[in-house]
């Protein structure tokens, strides 16, 4: 048998079934604890994006003291670096989508010297040759010493990650679909840093550069979560007071 508990004044009677109920507290519950959940996620993003701003406007100078740190600390931090292209041990990075077109991004060891660790500058985006995979782009780039700068950011990732897809192929230029540091280092046969290097825009031996700050959803997005989860709440507990009062006749 149901349970029922009722509540009554003069003008109104509230009767409380057991099942009904816990099903509105479980649901109240869910829901405020997903719009809080969507407004914390909104700050995290606002001081997020805050951090990003604030590191675009600094520079480094060098890659001493870089290894071990924690790449959201220096992400889209300016580098400026000398050395030289490797142009003879390149990487395509395949599956890269622009304006809805299928290719490459262009990964290519800069060497600096006294530095032990090659660091791998992205020059661009080009097109994939739709006609023919094994019909690679032209990927020339001097080897003479160049001073270049440009923006630290993560690897570009993809949503599903396929068995082997982290494993570079065996020729030169070599096609990977997923960075791994290790393969790659193991690769060229010398330990690369964990993050690329997004050659400024304005520089040459570069391809199509346009280098956004990745925001996947932002504050104010989570923002209109958050009040549709208290919007819900709200719902859900004006149709628990509509069933559950009764007005005397």
């Amino acid at each position: 048998m149901k349970k029922n508990k009722n509540v009554q004044t003069a003008r109104f009677r509230l009767r409380f079934r057991l099942l009904p109920t816990l099903a509105f507290i479980g649901l109240l519950v869910l829901f405020l604890g997903l719009a809080n959940w969507q407004w914390g996620r909104a700050e995290e993003k606002r001081q997020w994006l805050q951090m990003a701003e604030k590191n675009g406007q600094e520079k480094i100078m060098s890659l001493s003291g870089l290894s071990g740190m924690d790449l959201d600390t220096i992400r889209y931090k300016k580098i400026i670096l000398t050395g030289h292209y490797d142009s003879g041990h390149q990487f395509l990075l395949d599956n890269q989508i622009n304006a809805g077109k299928a290719g490459f991004f262009v990964l290519t060891p800069f060497l600096v010297a006294g530095e032990d660790h090659a660091v791998l500058i992205n020059r661009g985006w080009l097109p994939l040759n739709t006609k023919d995979r094994s019909i690679l782009p032209d990927l020339s780039v001097t080897d003479q010493e160049v001073k270049i700068t440009g923006r630290i950011n993560k690897f570009p990732s993809v949503g599903i990650k396929l068995k082997g897809a982290e494993t570079p192929t065996d020729t030169w230029p070599s096609i990977i679909q997923v960075f791994d540091e290790s393969r790659v280092s193991r690769k060229l046969a010398r330990p690369v840093m964990f993050f690329q290097v997004e050659l400024d825009e304005n520089l040459p031996n570069g391809f199509k550069r346009d280098w956004q700050i990745s925001r996947m959803m932002s504050p104010e997005q989570h923002l209109g979560y958050a009040m549709q989860w208290l919007a819900l709440a709200l719902t859900v507990t004006g149709l628990f007071v509509w069933h559950s009062v009764k007005i005397n006749h």
